[in-house]
């Protein structure tokens, strides 16, 4: 029998049923918007669900003051696409709920994409219009894509984006992800993914780390030496079980005083200091002499503590080995979202001719029909354009650089509903932190200033006759 409950609060009857554990869902298909599925529902019903169609994914502006994007998530996609299935309890929530018609749930409980996906290789630098996806099927079978395809690629495109201006104001130094505590727990790992894409070294996530094969790295917070009775005493048992090789965390007390309990602890082969707090630029100076001071010349330097990209390249002329950067990375450092729209540009007419749609709204125009890519590059192998290819759509899909001077960017992802391995998982991320080093190397020396400015290159338009 339950006790009366206190305070004027209503009495318990018995004991509270526990809460229900997590539910683990590995499909994809309700990581969605409700209509599109009742645009199918209408499109089933009129007959035109069935019609051939090619989406694109493009972004019309970049950020403001970004001269250029980078492409990360793609291979999210196509890791998520074969979990795209409605089964059982996916149906019958549609059909308790009354979202769509028994119709459209006969036609979902079948779902499989079987279209094709062309794009640019993840990592690849983008501009405004830039074709970064193309997504070609029935109108049924690619409209559901919308949502999942833009809410992986916005986010992870946009943490990319701000990950790469990370790790060029670093100047060859390694950048280090630590942003999972400010972020949800699974954009956590989606960054974590993208940052490596764009160059960081390494991510605290162990969860990241399992998924892609990813660098983990992390030592020891300032709760390790609160714990012990004294800082001396906590890094000696930090080095004990981790070796002299590990980081120590110097700023919990004394700076000064921290640095010579970490050489006293760790010997003059200590791997690394952190700081992560302070004046990072003046400590770092400081820190650099004492250590040379005490025999520990090889000992490196690591700082955190709320980097951005300014914060990063302020401190180019300082002694620091490494940067540690978490809440400015997972949330865009101010661009936490690409502006990347999905919309149809070409579709069957009712004699099943493939043809040009476009939007026309004043600010949030569309360029009808299917495009190719390619980027122009100058005679010192830097680009100069993004060239974007249109025309009659037999004419584009054919279309291939006819000179040297033109990279093409489109790539085959998905063929008739196949996903191409090779972007996915582990040897994926590496592919794609290769295509990124390799497409921002080709980038016009000013497309790394961090200053205000206008995309690194113009698009250009070139419509085949």
């Amino acid at each position: 029998m339950t006790e009366p409950a206190r305070g004027g609060a209503a009495p318990t009857t018995g004991i509270l049923p526990a809460a229900l554990p997590p539910t683990t869902r590995p499909s994809t298909a309700l990581l969605t918007d409700k209509y599109e599925l009742t645009m199918l529902q209408a499109a089933l019903a009129n007959g035109t669900a069935h019609r051939h169609c090619v989406f694109e994914v493009f972004t019309r502006r970049l950020p403001a003051g970004r001269r250029y994007g980078v492409l990360a998530g793609t291979g999210r996609v196509l890791e998520s696409l074969p979990q795209f299935r409605f089964e059982d309890a996916e149906l019958t929530f549609l059909e308790e709920t009354g979202v769509v018609d028994s119709r459209t749930i006969d036609f979902l409980s079948g779902y499989r994409f079987t279209g094709s996906i062309m794009g640019y290789a993840e990592g690849e630098t983008f501009f405004p219009g830039s074709p970064v996806l193309q997504v070609e099927g029935t109108f049924a079978e690619a409209v559901l894509l919308e949502t999942l395809i833009l809410s992986i690629l916005n986010y992870d495109s946009a943490i990319a984006s701000a990950a790469s201006r990370m790790t060029s104001a670093a100047l060859g130094r390694p950048c280090l992800e630590m942003g999972a505590r400010r972020a949800h727990e699974q954009a956590a790992v989606a960054a974590a993914r993208a940052a490596v894409v764009a160059g960081f070294a390494g991510t605290s996530n162990l969860e990241a780390g399992y998924r892609y094969g990813l660098t983990t790295i992390g030592t020891a917070a300032h709760a390790f030496t609160l714990l012990h009775d004294d800082e001396l005493s906590a890094f000696q048992a930090q080095v004990a079980a981790l070796g002299a090789g590990t980081t120590l965390l110097v700023d919990t007390y004394d700076v000064h005083q921290g640095v010579i309990h970490a050489v006293q602890a760790g010997g003059t082969g200590l791997g690394a200091v952190r700081l992560d707090s302070g004046d990072l630029g003046g400590l770092a100076v400081e820190v650099r002499h004492q250590l040379d001071e005490l025999g520990a010349t090889g000992t490196k330097i690591t700082v955190t503590s709320d980097l951005d990209e300014y914060a990063i390249a302020s401190l180019a002329a300082v002694p620091v080995d490494s940067y540690g950067i978490g809440t400015s990375l997972v949330t865009g450092s101010g661009a936490p979202t690409c502006g990347m729209v999905y919309k149809l540009v070409a579709r069957a007419d009712s004699s099943g001719v493939l043809q040009p749609v476009a939007k026309t709204s004043p600010g949030k125009p569309s360029q009808g029909g299917r495009k190719s890519a390619a980027r122009r590059l100058g005679p010192d192998g830097r680009a100069i354009e993004e060239v974007l290819v249109s025309g009659d759509d037999e004419t584009v899909a054919r279309w291939s650089p006819e000179t040297d001077d033109l990279r093409p960017l489109l790539v085959p992802l998905v063929i008739d509903g196949a996903v191409d391995s090779r972007w996915v998982g582990p040897h994926g991320v590496e592919s794609a932190a290769r295509a990124h080093q390799a497409s921002r190397a080709e980038l016009p020396r000013g497309a790394r200033r961090l200053s205000a400015g206008d995309p690194a290159i113009p698009t250009v338009q070139v419509t085949l006759r």
